[in-house]
Parts: structure tokens; C-alpha cells; sequence
């Protein structure tokens, strides 16, 4: 099970981050902004949040002068942190830790603080990581000269979720709360706090009090038509690219809502983008699934996919399972074994133990299923564009408690396809279709394009049943 940063615990003084902003390497994302005059450039601070969603090379803060002259951090293929400076007037930084960053349902917050003018090298970066200071192991250590000048905090192009200017090198995944102060190398713990009732979790405070020096900025991602705005008062907005008003997020570190998990995809060999709520399956004999990142034992949950393109004979199946997709086997389609359900869109029934069931309408592009999970009643309902099939009557399912590994997570996958199926998901933090409405569930979390919640009609099984967003301010007293 992934660890989830921003869950439901209580910070005192409450602090919540309404907004992040997904980044997709595919169509060149990233913030761009040229530097005036620090304040002093010898000292400078970087603090951010993200959550990763696939492994290549990735920029998440970039600055450059010139050819010879630039620092980086960067994410790599392996999930290592990098950062990096190419210095022409003195000894280049090269501070690479050990520790992998592969956790594609978790938050993480990184902060990465500058100051040259130290006498003792180890404290002119200092790098921290949820709230803790990281000092080894370390597969390269190498600090600057004191009194050298990094690229960053010059008077230069800096670029956000960006490497070197080419989208090969962009972000794949989310970022929140990126502040950068001139001037000031703070600690971890001006930025966050442990959780004083559950004291591993690591959470944002407010930033605003802290003095952000002449190039300081604070990118809140609080207006989608100006993702670039910077909300700190020095008016240093960024210039975004790449980036459209549905690419602002109510997946933040506060409220971590689930997402697809590129990390189970070794057989279903998917192609997962925008946010990780895209994925193209592959044009092949490949019959799998892949799962999302938060699994489920109890309560009632819903999200919704739209499909894109349809494979073979209309041959897409979502649903949900209680285990990854098979490793290497063509009967690893949703559906197969007793441990998950698929409704097929060839002919709309649902498919279960390798034996396929009436249920409702056959569906194929364009349409949008709503998945509505009742854990707490042991019932599985899908809805065809609004429209709850079967005439609400729900498929009973297999306990959670009864099946390998206790729980359920949302899947989706194809049967029998040799042309492919794509899938849009929507868990109602980021949506990779357009949402042309705004639903939320009933605690006020999500944005779908179909209501969650029955509103009193008796839709499931002639009863009332509202199910929520899966998230994590949802997980605990509703269930999880």
C-alpha cells in the first residue's frame, strides 16, 4: 500500500492547500520567468511540494546564464534526486542522494537551501525531505566554492517543473506551494510541521509571513486562468506553457485524491499520461488491467472514466480487483478470476470468474462510466453517462475481508482487443477529460461530470446511497 502524505489529521492551526497543478511532459508544461536583481545571491531558498507519476528524466526547477553556466533539480529514471550546477566561476555543486522517490500515490515535499557564504561546505546546501534534514547516504556529495553564485537567484531564465528548455526533460506529475525566497536559507520547519497527534505525517503551514527578498515568489495555483500568478506580493508571476485551466488540481498535499498506478503496469504495458489518469493500452494480445493507488475495504466509493478509443469489438472492461493484473498471462483481463469484476463494453455485462453476466447497455466511445463501489453492502453499480444500469440493481460482490489481499481498488483494462483502448479517469482531484459540469460528493470533495450522490432517489437497490471521492479527507470515519 502506498503511503499517503495530507491525510485527514488535524493541524493545529488548520492549514489547508486548496490547489496543485499537473504538469505532462507530452505537451511541453512548465513556468517560465526571467529573474531581476536578488537580493543576495549567494543565499537563497526553494521549497515545493509534488507527486510524481512516472520515471524518466524530469526537471522540477531549472536556471540558466548561458551554456556554461546553469543549475538544476531533477528527478531521475531511477527516482533519484538530483541537483546539479554547472558553475564557470567556481567548484560545481553535484549533491545527488542515495534514497529512491518512487511512491507515485504520496505527496513529497522537498526543500533545498543555499547558502555559499558558509565557512563549513556541508551547510551551504542543505536538503530536506518531509520535514527532515537528508545528510547520507549520498551517491554523489560534492558542494560548492563558498561565495560561489548558482545559477539560480541570477538574473536569468528560470523555468518550473522544466529541465534545459525541452519538453523531453519536462515534469510528469503535480506540483503545490512552490516558494522561492532570495535571500534567506530557511529550514524545513518554516514551510511545515509534524502533525502534533500523529507525529510522522508532515504538513504545510502558511508561508505568507516569511520575507521572500526581491526575487521571491509563491505559486499557488490558486487561479486557473493564470496558473503563473505569483501570490506572494512581489508580483513575480511566471509565464505558463503548455498548461490549460483543467490542468489546476484539488489534488494537493492536504487532500491526496487517488490516482492510476503506473507502477502496476508490467504486463499491461499502458502508456500513462496527464496526471496518471490517462493511459492508452497497448495495440496487442496483451489482456490486463491496471489498478489505482488507493485501495478500499469499507465505505462507498465512486470515480468515473471516459473512453477515448474503443479497442476490438468494443473490448474495454472497468471495474475493480482485489489484485494487481496477472505478470505475464493473456487471461489477465479484468474479470477473469473470482478477485475482481469488469463491465464489458462489447455487450454490457459484467464479467466475473472468467464467466460473463447480463447486466446493462454495451457502451463504446465517448462514453463515461461511473463506477459507484458500495463496500459497506457488498454491491457494485456502473452508470452509462449518468444513467445507473440494471435499473439500479447492483452486483453483488465478493467481501473485501474474503478476497487475497482485503481490499478493492478501481481498474480498467481491455478483453480480446488488438487495437488498443484508452481510458480518461476522473477521481475528482484531476480529470483527463473535461469535466462540463462541477459534481461534488457530499462532503464537498471531487469535481465530476455526473453527480455521486443519489440526492434521496432511491437509485441503488431502492435505496438511498451517497458515495464519495476518493481521497484521503474521505478515508477513516467514511471508510477506507
Amino acid at each position: 500500500m502506498p503511503l499517503v502524505l495530507g491525510g485527514s489529521a488535524v493541524v493545529t492551526p488548520p492549514y489547508d492547500i486548496d490547489n496543485s497543478c499537473r504538469f505532462d511532459d507530452a505537451s511541453s508544461a512548465g513556468l517560465a520567468k526571467t529573474f531581476g536583481t536578488p537580493t543576495n545571491r549567494d543565499i537563497w531558498t526553494v521549497s515545493f511540494w509534488f507527486k510524481v507519476c512516472n520515471f524518466e528524466e524530469q526537471g522540477l526547477f531549472w536556471a540558466e546564464e548561458d551554456g556554461s553556466n546553469y543549475t538544476f533539480m531533477a528527478l531521475e529514471p531511477t527516482g533519484k534526486f538530483t541537483f546539479f550546477g554547472l558553475l564557470a566561476g567556481g567548484a560545481s555543486p553535484n549533491f545527488k542522494p542515495s534514497r529512491l522517490f518512487r511512491d507515485v500515490g504520496a505527496w513529497y515535499h522537498f526543500v533545498i537551501g543555499w547558502d555559499s557564504s558558509q565557512a563549513v561546505a556541508e551547510n551551504r546546501i542543505k536538503f530536506y525531505v518531509n520535514g527532515t534534514q537528508y545528510t547520507g547516504p549520498f551517491g554523489t556529495e560534492i558542494y560548492p566554492a563558498q561565495d560561489a553564485n548558482s545559477s539560480i537567484n541570477g538574473a536569468n531564465l528560470h523555468e518550473v517543473a522544466e529541465k534545459d528548455s525541452t519538453a523531453a526533460h519536462n515534469m510528469n506529475g503535480y506540483m503545490s506551494e512552490v516558494v522561492f525566497i532570495d535571500g534567506t536559507q530557511y529550514a524545513a520547519s518554516d514551510f511545515g510541521e509534524f502533525d502534533s497527534a500523529s507525529p510522522t505525517i508532515w504538513k504545510p503551514k502558511d508561508v505568507s509571513g516569511l520575507t521572500f527578498g526581491n526575487n521571491g515568489f509563491h505559486l499557488d495555483f490558486g487561479n486557473s486562468a493564470d496558473l503563473g500568478a505569483d501570490v506572494s506580493g512581489n508580483s513575480n508571476d511566471f509565464t505558463p506553457s503548455g498548461l490549460t485551466a483543467s490542468d489546476q488540481a484539488v489534488d494537493t498535499p492536504t487532500n491526496n485524491f487517488s490516482t492510476m498506478n503506473s507502477l502496476d503496469n508490467y504486463f499491461a504495458s499502458g502508456t500513462f499520461s496527464e496526471g496518471n489518469c490517462n493511459i492508452v493500452h497497448p495495440t496487442s494480445s496483451n489482456n490486463a488491467f491496471c489498478t489505482s493507488t488507493i485501495w478500499l475495504s469499507s465505505g462507498k466509493w465512486y470515480a468515473e472514466a471516459k473512453v477515448i478509443t474503443t479497442g476490438t469489438g468494443d473490448g474495454n472492461l472497468i471495474g475493480m480487483s482485489s489484485v494487481v493484473s496477472p505478470a505475464a498471462s493473456n487471461d489477465g483481463s479484468l474479470g477473469e478470476t473470482t478477485a475482481n469484476y469488469g463491465y464489458y463494453g462489447n455487450d454490457g455485462g459484467y464479467r466475473h470468474n472468467a464467466s460473463t453476466t447480463s447486466y446493462g447497455s454495451a457502451y463504446g466511445v465517448n462514453a463515461i462510466i461511473g463506477i459507484y463501489l458500495d463496500l459497506d453492502n457488498n454491491k457494485l453499480y456502473f452508470a452509462e453517462d449518468g444513467t445507473i444500469q440494471n435499473s439500479g440493481t447492483g452486483i453483488t460482490i465478493i467481501a473485501a475481508a474474503s478476497q487475497p489481499s482485503g481490499y478493492y481498488t478501481m481498474s480498467g483494462g481491455d478483453w480480446t482487443s488488438s487495437t488498443g483502448v484508452q481510458w480518461a479517469w476522473n477521481f475528482g482531484g484531476c480529470s483527463a477529460f473535461d469535466v462540463t459540469s462541477a459534481n461534488q460528493d457530499v462532503n464537498g470533495y471531487g469535481n465530476f461530470e455526473y453527480s455521486p450522490n443519489d440526492g434521496g432517489s432511491a437509485s441503488f437497490d431502492s435505496s438511498a446511497k451517497d458515495f464519495l471521492a476518493i481521497c484521503t479527507k474521505n478515508l477513516g470515519s467514511d471508510g477506507g
